[in-house]
């Protein structure tokens, strides 16, 4: 017997049926002797709709400004998963298995005050495990916590995962399942490259970094989670079919383990290929080379809440001048000329550039930190197939290279193939 946290997403739960079919999924687990707890996200489609009513009642009270109170944001776009936690937990006792629902407050889950983009804090997990340890399903609604001042506080978008891998670790749980629309993990989009292979096991830094830089199958934050608490996550797909020879197995279930390095045997050397389109690159030219300008460029920009990455920096010949070069997401752009163009007096720079629709390409691989050349084999592959690079970055574990946004699909599939990805 294990304990076990399924987490379905809101393509899973996306109606009555998908529903019910999430509840087979778990009738199976609990059939099998497990003690266990369901975490479920908003029926597809309907964080949106409470986010759009939400955003335009001001307009149709008759307000010009677009501002609302974040506290009563929280209120409304929570309700998504407790519709869908109450649902499941029909599902489950018409299949005459004991479940109950559980909203965020009522563990509670602790978060601190930041309405909108809440981070959990503490999960008292007391009652919910006493309640498992009795044959109860605990079936809760992710996404949402219990802010300091009381009140319901929402936990970002992607939420759901990040509270699953909370509970899991407050609970002490065996593994975390995260059932997507997806079978796995794959080493890069299967959209763009055919052959891209779903993995067995992927490391945690590895995960975290394909999901900082594109990859949309989990939420950065439960990865981190994850990885902090050690909490084995398998992602799987919820479009099985639950009763699926293998679907039960214990310890190797389908789809992709994310789990420590130390678990992984065989280390390749690239594990992945991510992406991440819209990305803008902006460039400010001949800065005085001294102490305090980087600062007086990004400190504004972090004010601003202005993501910044791909920092290069150029020195001048005698030293005197610099160009900084950086990237911000393309959304982003036009909020960030106009806070450097409000500083420029302080920054000091000449001439400020920007260009947009450009693509973030990485490749990820916990192998690169013992194996030279595979910077050098990526930049030569890209030559060959006459793509530019704009900017690159590295770490121990990754190597991003930025591009013009028409050859991101060449570029993918190029690196795949350079490091044997699409090999069996």
């Amino acid at each position: 017997m294990a304990r076990i946290v399924m987490k379905f997403g809101g393509t899973s739960v996306a109606d009555l049926n998908r529903i019910h079919n999430v509840a087979r999924h778990v009738k199976r687990e609990v059939d099998a002797g497990h003690e266990v707890a369901v975490v479920v996200s908003a029926m597809s489609g309907k964080t949106n709709e409470l986010v759009g009513w939400v955003e335009n009642m001001p307009k149709v009270a008759g307000s010009n400004a677009p501002f609302y109170d974040a506290r009563e944001y929280d209120a409304v776009v929570a309700s998504g998963e407790q519709v869908t936690s109450g649902l499941l937990a029909i599902a489950l006792q018409s299949m005459g298995i004991n479940a109950r629902s559980w909203q965020g407050w009522q563990l509670p889950i602790r978060t601190d005050n930041a309405h909108g983009a809440a981070r959990i804090l503490d999960i008292d997990g007391t009652d919910i495990t006493r309640r498992m340890g009795e044959g109860q399903v605990a079936v809760v609604a992710g996404f949402q916590g219990l802010g300091p001042d009381n009140r319901l506080a929402t936990l970002g978008r992607g939420g759901s995962d990040t509270s699953a891998v909370a509970i899991a670790a407050a609970v002490k749980a065996d593994r975390c399942d995260i059932y997507t629309d997806v079978d796995g993990v794959y080493t890069t989009d299967p959209r763009i490259e055919p052959k891209a292979r779903r993995l067995k096991k992927i490391a945690f830094e590895e995960m975290l970094e394909m999901a900082s830089l594109g990859a949309k199958v989990l939420q950065v934050r439960s990865v981190e989670l994850a990885m902090v608490h050690k909490v084995r996550t398998f992602v799987r797909s919820s479009f099985e079919d639950p009763d699926a020879p293998g679907m039960g197995d214990l310890m190797n279930p389908p789809g992709t383990l994310i789990c420590d390095e130390d678990e992984i045997v065989e280390q390749e050397v690239v594990t992945g290929i991510a992406y991440a389109k819209d990305e803008a690159q902006i460039s400010l030219r001949r800065l005085a080379d001294r102490p305090g300008v980087s600062a007086a460029i990004f400190g504004p920009l972090a004010e601003a809440h202005i993501n910044v990455d791909m920092i290069v920096q150029n020195i001048s010949e005698d030293g005197s001048k610099t160009d900084m070069t950086f990237t911000v997401p393309s959304g982003d752009v036009d909020k960030a000329l106009r806070v450097l163009g409000d500083n420029k007096e302080k920054i000091g720079y000449d001439v400020i550039q920007s260009e947009s629709g450009l693509v973030k390409v990485s490749v990820i691989g916990i192998g690169m930190r013992s194996h030279a050349g595979v910077a050098a084999s990526a930049f030569r592959a890209l030559a060959d197939k006459g793509i530019n690079i704009k900017a690159i970055t590295t770490s121990e574990i990754k190597i991003s290279i930025l591009i013009d946004g028409p050859y991101a699909e060449l570029a993918v599939r190029t690196l795949h193939s350079t490091y044997g990805l699409d090999k069996s």
